[in-house]
């Protein structure tokens, strides 16, 4: 059965490459798969995507495996197209403010060299 894609995933430059290739096989799996979830479904449960409170639009997708948790930034474009940014792995409760911080800065970044182009 061919599965239809509601959303284009794109990743900026090799931020989310870079943090992926770090990972275990395990989590690669299970990030691969949360992705497919989120391009393919109209409703993605809140538990893989999630809005970030007080960010101008950035959203994480939130995988666990093996009571690690691993967060990847991300916002949209054009309506459908979501781009990926920055990851880590989480190690407490609160999203650490240096990320969310470099999330905003690479969307800015991001937003400016579309412009440019």
């Amino acid at each position: 059965m061919k599965e239809t894609f509601v959303r284009k995933i794109f990743y900026y430059k090799n931020y989310y490459l870079d943090f992926f290739g770090t990972l275990k096989d395990n989590v690669k799996k299970k990030f691969n798969w949360t992705l497919k979830l989120i391009a393919t479904l109209e409703r993605i449960p809140g538990k893989y995507f999630k809005h970030i409170q007080n960010s101008t639009g950035l959203y994480e997708i939130r995988v666990e495996s093996g009571g690690n948790i691993f967060r990847v930034f991300s916002f949209f474009d054009k309506g459908k197209m979501i781009i990926l940014i920055n990851g880590f792995q989480k190690k407490s409760q609160k999203t650490p403010k240096k990320e969310i911080e470099m999330a905003e800065k690479l969307k800015k970044q991001y937003f400016y060299e579309k412009t440019k182009k």
